[in-house]
């Protein structure tokens, strides 16, 4: 564990080497479904966010693409994604089994106040197979003692459509996409300074990640992000990316990222 000190100057250091990434996420048209696919009017309005990249190296560029859009309504933050993969595989099944530790996943982290702690950790791989957790604080400032397991959000909602076949190596698959929708009442508990729903303008912070495992389960170092980090953790929220709300109907206007960033 670093001390205060210690992380904040990580912090710092890590900030002179990456730039920070903004979204502007507007209200879906229509009440969403969950299915796994983005054909609904919202999703196709909605813009992509810029292809991730390595999680450390803002000048790596992963081999497979991926990317993702948000929108929210008076219930739900939605997030959805769209992984180029050439062999789509999973194995697990059990809600809060470490995904992350066995299969390829598609992790989402939420600091809704945007004050680096009380924030939320969520992953799912191909077979809709997933896991959440709080974490009061970083790992690096002692997080994994405080590291709520048990944490769920209770009225989650996540689906799965593979371009593909699930689980058939010998098959060239396009890859996947995901829907997740996260309740906001799971969430207030924890960041009383925010407002759930949104308001327009409000800013959450937001990372969104993809973990690339072999069949092997070997550590392959494809860990891909939506904001660069610029160390190897997901776990500093000082750097996850910036998502300003904006009550605007998706679609019927463009609005600017005017909030400030680092």
């Amino acid at each position: 564990m670093m001390t205060d000190q210690a992380y904040y100057d990580r912090v710092t250091e890590a900030r002179k080497r990456v730039q920070p990434v903004t979204y502007v996420c507007y209200r879906a048209a229509e009440s969403i479904i969950v299915d796994g696919r983005l054909e609904a009017p919202s999703w196709k309005r909605a813009e992509w966010t810029n292809l991730f990249g390595h999680i450390e190296e803002p000048y790596i560029i992963p081999e497979w693409a991926t990317r993702a859009k948000m929108l929210w309504d008076d219930h739900f933050f939605y997030v959805a994604v769209d992984m180029e993969c050439p062999d789509v595989w999973a194995t697990i099944t059990t809600r809060d089994e470490h995904v992350y530790a066995y299969d390829p996943d598609f992790e989402v982290f939420i600091d809704p106040d945007g004050d680096g702690e009380h924030y939320m950790e969520f992953g799912m791989n191909a077979i809709n197979g997933v896991y959440d957790f709080l974490l009061h604080k970083p790992y690096d400032r002692g997080g994994g003692e405080t590291r709520e397991i048990d944490w769920n959000w209770e009225g989650l909602r996540s689906a799965v459509q593979v371009q593909g076949t699930l689980n058939a190596p010998w098959i060239e698959d396009r890859g996947w996409t995901a829907v997740i929708a996260f309740d906001y009442e799971s969430m207030e508990a924890n960041a009383p300074t925010a407002h759930f729903p949104p308001h327009d303008g409000d800013v959450w912070r937001v990372n969104l990640s993809r973990l690339v495992r072999d069949r092997a389960n070997t550590w392959t170092g494809k860990d891909w992000t939506w904001s660069c980090v610029g160390v190897y953790s997901m776990h500093i929220p000082e750097l996850y990316g910036y998502v300003q709300f904006s009550d605007q109907v998706v679609g019927t206007a463009r609005v600017p990222f005017e909030a400030e960033t680092w």
